[in-house]
């Protein structure tokens, strides 16, 4: 963490759930772009309410498969084939 990061609002917008007010920030929280008392409070929030875990879970499982594709490169045949078609329908 820096001391860039705009801390999350401790509470829920007005009309906001708790589960909305996580939701909103879970990549926040996912990036490590909170304070310590921030991620604390979403680590509790999600420790007792099974959709929001689920959905965290969900959300970190993508990232990593993302991450992990990002990081794999395509075969030299397959970038060469692409190269000659954006050449030839450029």
């Amino acid at each position: 963490m820096t001391g860039d990061i705009t801390p999350v609002p401790h509470e829920p917008a007005e009309g906001e759930s708790d589960c909305e007010h996580v939701l909103t920030h879970l990549y926040e929280y996912l990036d490590s772009e909170m304070t310590a008392a921030d991620e604390h409070r979403m680590r509790a929030h999600v420790a007792h309410c099974s959709p929001c875990l689920a959905e965290l879970s969900l959300e970190e499982l993508v990232k990593k498969l993302v991450r992990r594709s990002c990081v794999e490169q395509a075969p030299e045949t397959l970038r060469l084939r692409i190269r000659a078609q954006i050449l030839a329908t450029g």
